[in-house]
């Protein structure tokens, strides 16, 4: 179980490498004629503007960095099956360590992640056509090389490197009541809550209705395979949530909503039409945990922050 030393332990190592959070503040929550109007405080998590662009980069680090705190870094460096955020937080923080960095992708991986992993220096590797063989090989690799392996979200280290955000947006923000986040896999989730938790305030846990991970383990009371079919489905799009994900969301503070993928969209454009911030639709699945007619009611004079976790996307069809 994770607990709120390993985030402490983890902010200690991070502090000096990572973007500090800026908050901002947004408009109060608009609300439908039918819920009705509500003026609580929204705050505006902005991690997207972390290094490589999303919350990652923070378990990245601490995962590195505990490793060779504790003399167990291997020569061969770490190793990780993941085009996506994880791969490359984990290729920026391995060369901000001076470490080696292998990525195994499937070979039909987008070409523009391909150059941005070997950008980050990292040895990059074409295996099959799904995640699967490319998680495999990277298995293989690590029992042959001696490799360390890292995951992008079932990890302790890495979901206390993700908490280290919570931590900062308490410090700027004492008097908050509840915090909304996005959940994929858990790791950013179990984080935060597991924070938010240590200071009684509430997290609204936020999933797209087919990439609900979390919420159907809660249901279940263990985590189970879920369908994964969303339009945040490339950040958010975990099959099964962590076994840290659900013992944080068994929790009095803890509340799960899920919310479906037009209203996802329409979070992501109010996002860049209101404020002109582009972010990816897993971040914007934070928010529409607040806008949407199924989503979280704030109370009055509720102060209320929403984690914009990250910004790999493409804009253009955002304008």
């Amino acid at each position: 179980m994770l607990t709120y030393a390993d985030i402490e332990a983890a902010r200690n190592r991070v502090e000096n490498v990572i973007r500090p959070v800026a908050v901002a503040q947004s408009d109060p929550v608009k609300r439908d004629a039918e819920r009705g109007s509500n003026q609580g405080t929204v705050q505006l998590a902005l991690e997207f503007m972390q290094f490589t662009g999303t919350f990652k980069a923070r378990g990245a680090q601490n995962f590195i960095l505990a490793h060779r705190d504790a003399g167990t870094l291997p020569d061969a460096g770490v190793t990780i099956a993941s085009g996506g955020n994880a791969g490359m937080a984990c290729a920026w923080a391995a060369k901000d360590q001076m470490v080696p960095a292998t990525v195994f992708l499937p070979a039909n991986a987008p070409r523009i992640k391909v150059d941005r992993l070997r950008g980050y220096g990292a040895d990059v590797r074409l295996v099959g056509s799904e995640y699967a063989e490319a998680l495999a090989a990277c298995e293989e690799f690590a029992a042959a090389t001696g490799a360390l392996m890292s995951h992008a979200y079932d990890h302790p280290l890495i979901a206390a490197g993700a908490g280290t955000l919570m931590e900062e947006i308490h410090a700027q923000i004492p008097d908050l009541d509840t915090v909304l986040v996005a959940v994929g896999g858990g790791g950013l989730f179990s984080g935060v809550a597991t924070v938010a938790q240590h200071y009684g305030i509430r997290t609204i846990a936020v999933e797209p209705e087919n990439c609900r991970a979390l919420n159907a383990a809660l249901g279940a009371g263990h985590p189970v395979d879920v369908a994964v079919e969303s339009v945040a489905a490339d950040a958010l799009g975990a099959r099964r949530a962590s076994v840290m994900a659900l013992q944080a969301a068994q929790h009095e503070l803890v509340q799960s909503v899920l919310v479906p993928d037009e209203e996802i969209i329409r979070a992501r454009q109010a996002l860049w039409s209101e404020h002109r911030l582009a972010v990816e639709h897993g971040a914007a699945t934070a928010l529409a945990g607040l806008l949407s007619p199924a989503g979280y009611m704030p109370a009055e004079n509720e102060k209320v922050c929403v984690v914009l976790c990250g910004a790999n996307t493409d804009p253009s069809d955002l304008t």
